[in-house]
Formats: C-alpha cells, sequence, structure tokens
C-alpha cells in the first residue's frame, strides 16, 4: 500500500503520484455506493499491485466548477481582452473561492493588447488594497516566488490564457492554446481534464475554462464576507444584506466613493442569484 496525490484524471482513470512515481489506478466500487468521487488533489492510498485507490484522505477544501480538492491558492487568470476584461466574472470567482474556502491570487493577463495602462493600473490597485494578491503574466517571477510549496489551482474564463501561462513557466510543456473568437468575444476549451503540473517549486492544477462560476448553493448571509471592504463599514442591523436596509454602512461607503461602485453592483447581482435559486428551490417543494 502507498500514500500519494492523484495528479491527473482522465474519465475513470486516476494518476497517483507517489515517491516520484506515477501509477494509473482505478477507483474502488465502494467509494461509487458512498456516493464519493476522487478528485485532482486528493491525498489516496493505492494498492500498487492492483492499480486501485483505496482510501482517500478527509480534504481541507474542494471546488465544484472546477471539480479539484486540498488547493491553497485560487490563481484567476484574467483576461484585459480577447476576451474582454469584466468586473464582474472576476468578483464572482473571487466570492466561489472564498465561499470554498481557498484563497485568492489575480494574474492579469494580455497586457500587450491594451492602448493604455491607465485603468488597468487603477484595478490592480484596488483589488491590492482589499488584500487580495496581484500579478500579471509578465512578471512570472515574481509570481512563482509569492506561490512556492503551494498547490494552486489555475482558473478563469475560456481563452484566459491559463495553458499559455503554464508554458510561460515551462516551455517544454507545449500545452494546446488556441485563438480567441472573434464573433463570441471568448476562447474555445483547450484543457480537456484536470492535471497537476509541478513548476519551479509550485503545484499548478490546470483544469478546464469555465465561463461562470456557482455560488447558488450558498447561504446569502455568507456572501459578504467575500468582499473584505465591506467589513470597514458597519451597519446599523447585524443581518444586513447591504441591499435596502436602512443605516447600511456599506451603501453609505459606495455613495461616498470609498467602495468601488462596480464591486458592489457585482456583489448585488451575485446575491440576487443566490436569492433566485433559493426562490426556484422552495417552489419546487
Amino acid at each position: 500500500m502507498l500514500k500519494g496525490k492523484i495528479i491527473k484524471n482522465i474519465s475513470n482513470l486516476y494518476t497517483v503520484l507517489s515517491d516520484n512515481k506515477q501509477y494509473d489506478c482505478t477507483p474502488r466500487g465502494v467509494f461509487r455506493h458512498q456516493k464519493m468521487t476522487p478528485l485532482v488533489g486528493d491525498q489516496v492510498i493505492i494498492d500498487e499491485e492492483n492499480k486501485q485507490i483505496i482510501e482517500i484522505y478527509p480534504r481541507k477544501n474542494e471546488l465544484s466548477r472546477p471539480s479539484v480538492a486540498n488547493v491553497d491558492y485560487a490563481l484567476l487568470v484574467t483576461p484585459l481582452k480577447r476576451p474582454d476584461f469584466s468586473s464582474f466574472l472576476l468578483d464572482k470567482e473571487i466570492a466561489s473561492v472564498i465561499l470554498a474556502n481557498v484563497k485568492p491570487c489575480i494574474c492579469f493577463t494580455k497586457l500587450d493588447l491594451l492602448e493604455s495602462l491607465e485603468e488597468y493600473e487603477k484595478i490592480k490597485e484596488y483589488y491590492q488594497s482589499i488584500k487580495i494578491p496581484c500579478f500579471d503574466n509578465q512578471h512570472i517571477k515574481e509570481l512563482l516566488s509569492f506561490l512556492q510549496n503551494q498547490v494552486v489551482v489555475l482558473t478563469g474564463q475560456t481563452g484566459a490564457g491559463k495553458s499559455s501561462l503554464l508554458n510561460k513557466m515551462n516551455p517544454k510543456l507545449k500545452l494546446q492554446t488556441n485563438e480567441i473568437s472573434e464573433a463570441l468575444n471568448r476562447g474555445v476549451h483547450t484543457t480537456r481534464h484536470s492535471e497537476i503540473y509541478a513548476e519551479q517549486g509550485v503545484w499548478f492544477l490546470d483544469t478546464p475554462g469555465f465561463s461562470s462560476f456557482d455560488v447558488s448553493t450558498k447561504e446569502k448571509k455568507d456572501l459578504s464576507h467575500c468582499f473584505a471592504e465591506f467589513e470597514n463599514y458597519p451597519c446599523k442591523f447585524q443581518d444586513c444584506l447591504h441591499k435596502k436596509e436602512i443605516s447600511c454602512g456599506v451603501k453609505e461607503a459606495v455613495e461616498e466613493g470609498k467602495i468601488l461602485k462596480s464591486r458592489y453592483e457585482n456583489y448585488l447581482k451575485i446575491l440576487e442569484g443566490i436569492e433566485s435559486e433559493s426562490r426556484r428551490f422552495i417552489s419546487k417543494k
């Protein structure tokens, strides 16, 4: 029996790394009966002779989209052009990973397509002011230094440049990349499965791209904790959702320009999605 980490999954075949050796394994049938699915990032015990995963260790966290486990940071690869920058998608990604007990870190890409860096610098400065580390793909050394010895999931919308970022760290990988669709303003899926790459002291999880993140199953009262700047402006009511309540410190801070208006608007859109899903669930009962 060997202890290892799942580093790759294609269909029902899992590649487990143990003592620098890789084993392609299938999970025991008992996991299916227990409604447990092994995930890339899981620490497991394998039967090396029968090529089977026989035990999955408890997880410290897991993401459902993408489906990975035991992550230290989510590196949110965020394009500024082709596809165009979306503050809503970025804020939804941040909320999604924080709710999953994963720390967010932003890597902006495609700066070379901008006519001016002024707007980008404002965006970067704001997210850094709320304690979210920000980097770009033109300064790879700084990014790698920050993420040393961490398990990091690369995620972001399709065409954001996740595979290109890994190729830049190690050109030998030669991961497939495709052009952006001009008509759709988005990329074409090139990552077909989740896999861990060990690059320069960092464990990177490359995953299929997603254009949306599911936070609808979460409690709406938890959402405001994903917007760190809200904590600086207390409200009259402890359970304030910062929506229509009176004496709301967050709304006042937005009006005074202390909280970025787009961040607050994105919060309301995400909150509406959670409330809408809750109403749909109740109506089905």
